[in-house]
């Protein structure tokens, strides 16, 4: 390592090595620190992305894609269910990743682009000056390191402590917060070509329960649950367990996945002097379906491409910096945010009577496009009741 750089990149996942890769392409210096030892692991991601999203970054390999989907069923309290098939990408259909050696290709396409890449390095404390972030002190292999750097770009996930660092609030209510447990399943028979999604107050409070297919005999099976309401006996993995044994009980579990999905509206603001925070630091996963792949991508090269024009223009203060802000806010990724959260906060109001109607009421309904969008509008259209009682997030959808 050496002791500056025009842009330190903290977080080796997908949205930090975007940004790492478009920066170093647009010829500025470049170090990706990631404080896991490897790129890639643990997972802790259903591995979902619809084909257009992906496409946006990188071209399918099959070397990274396990599953190719072109179907979603959703399945209601009763066990009463529809599916959608559709032949566009849409948002809940396209690839389950193997996220394993997805990583490790954005990685090695970033230093292909010229950025220097860091594992086992831990960004310990941020270098300020004032209010400043100039960089931050890396340790790694028992040494420490002072990096200075014109631009942070923090991508270090939900964990995240840069944001804190800069004076920003990110803390997370407990209710908008979803805590996950997902399991590797082997040798259990499914559509091997559609992603299932389960909801039922009892099963998933909060959440839902999701079964997304790796290719032969085997899926990702997970479920969410909102952290108000875990507790004794009724943690994620204990739901988990009991959807398992009741519909999977010969399945061979070979991996266990735990972490925490934030679902909360983003921070409100992603950019301080010398700074900009990206993915799910940022709080940028769908609140929705706490889907956060393409959002990290998205957010990373956004935050890259203006890190590289401040640099080049001599001003990395906050206000040259905030055009970032500005413009995912104005996204259709950001509209999308905005909309899924309202979403996501009518639909917790909802009983399983009302889950089992809504169900039953789309079993005959074709969408051309299956996206949240598309999907809410024909529920509010099939569902009159529903639609009276929620107008405001009828009108948001139009």
């Amino acid at each position: 390592m050496n002791g500056s750089y025009d842009v330190l990149v903290v977080g080796g996942g997908p949205g930090g090595a975007v940004a790492a890769r478009t920066a170093a392409e647009a010829g500025l210096s470049v170090l990706l620190v990631e404080k896991r030892p490897a790129i890639g692991v643990p997972v802790r991601c259903a591995e979902g992305i619809g084909k257009d999203h992906l496409l946006e970054f990188i071209e399918p390999d099959p070397k990274f894609i396990s599953a190719e989907i072109d179907t979603a069923v959703f399945v209601g309290p009763d066990g009463e269910n529809f599916t959608l098939k559709s032949r566009s990408a849409g948002e809940l259909i396209g690839y389950t990743l193997n996220r394993k050696v997805f990583d490790r290709e954005l990685i090695w396409k970033a230093a292909e682009a010229g950025a220097e890449i860091q594992t086992h390095a831990r960004a310990a404390e941020p270098i300020l000056e004032g209010d400043r972030i100039c960089g931050a002190v890396i340790e790694q292999h028992g040494k420490r390191f002072t990096i200075r750097a014109k631009v942070v770009i923090a991508a270090d996930g939900v964990e995240s402590k840069f944001a804190k660092w800069a004076g920003i609030d990110t803390t997370i209510p407990l209710s908008e917060i979803e805590t996950c447990a997902q399991y590797v399943v082997n040798d259990i028979d499914i559509d091997e070509k559609a992603n299932r999604f389960s909801f039922s107050f009892e099963d998933a409070p909060g959440g839902y329960i999701w079964v997304f297919p790796k290719g032969n005999r085997c899926a990702n099976i997970g479920v969410g649950i909102l952290g108000t309401k875990s507790g004794e006996g009724c943690r994620a993995r204990d739901y988990l367990d009991r959807f398992i044994e009741k519909n999977y009980p010969n399945g061979k579990i070979t991996e266990l996945i735990v972490g925490g999905i934030s679902v909360c509206r983003p921070l409100a603001e992603t950019a301080a002097d010398g700074l900009l925070i990206t993915g799910d630091a940022a709080r940028l996963s769908d609140p929705l379906t706490g889907c956060g792949i393409y959002n990290a991508m998205f957010s990373g090269k956004l935050a890259a491409e203006t890190a590289v024009s401040a640099v080049k223009n001599g001003d990395t203060s906050k206000k040259a910096l905030m055009a970032y802000d500005k413009a995912w806010r104005e996204s259709g990724m950001g509209k999308a945010l905005v909309r899924n959260y309202a979403v996501k906060e009518a639909f917790l109001h909802l009983n399983d009577d009302k889950l089992n109607s809504i169900i039953h009421s789309m079993q005959n309904r074709k969408i051309e496009e299956i996206s949240v969008r598309n999907l809410v509008i024909a529920i509010l259209n099939e569902n009159p009741q529903l639609a009276k009682e929620m107008p405001a997030l009828l009108e948001l959808m139009r």
